[in-house]
């Protein structure tokens, strides 16, 4: 299978790269990595792609699905758990199913709040300029 992701960066394109091999995915599908986020014209890229993989700010409402679904896709992957930006009815009237991540850690938020408290309690932000 081929997959098309979209809104990579070079770190996503780095550990999605090196998961794939380590779990053994990669003879089987073919991973294409695409900087710009989709939406309806930027779908184009993933034509012949039958599986795309999308983030948070990724734009799936029916004229990017439709022109997705024309181009070959038929699964559709979140790199979140959120899916609103998916526009569920057009995908279940193409039959395209839609996979999330179910569920995150409930303490990453806060735990995340917490180290940025930290950081700038000790002026990380400023050591780090100044050591560059």
């Amino acid at each position: 299978m081929k997959i098309a992701l979209f809104s990579t960066h070079s770190y996503d394109i780095d550990s999605i790269t090196r998961i794939a091999k380590e779990d053994g995915i990669t003879p089987d599908h073919e991973l294409m990595f695409f900087t710009p986020r989709l939406d309806a014209t930027s779908a184009k890229l993933a034509e012949g792609c039958e599986g795309v993989c999308i983030f948070v700010n990724d734009v799936a409402d029916e004229a990017a699905l439709r022109a997705l679904y024309a181009g070959g896709t038929r699964v559709m992957f979140l790199r979140c758990a959120g899916f609103d930006m998916v526009d569920l009815k057009v995908a279940k009237e193409l039959d395209m199913p839609v996979i999330r991540v179910p569920a995150y850690s409930p303490f990453a938020v806060a735990e995340h709040a917490a180290a940025l408290m930290m950081t700038l309690n000790r002026k990380i932000h400023r050591s780090y300029n100044r050591t560059r």
